[in-house]
């Protein structure tokens, strides 16, 4: 279910801050490491990583 968007300044990106290359990807600096999981399967583990 949907749920109506509440507007907050702090969602808004400013265009200067943005600097797109020319194959249209976008360069980020990693600031933290927010938590890490190990996904099990049958006979594979993988492992992923949330980056902020």
């Amino acid at each position: 279910q949907l749920r109506k968007y509440i507007a907050d300044p702090s969602h808004v990106i400013e265009a200067d801050d943005v600097q797109v290359q020319d194959n249209l990807t976008v360069e980020t600096v990693p600031l933290r490491i927010e938590g890490r999981e190990v996904k099990k399967l049958r006979n594979k583990e993988i492992a992923s990583v949330k980056v902020v």
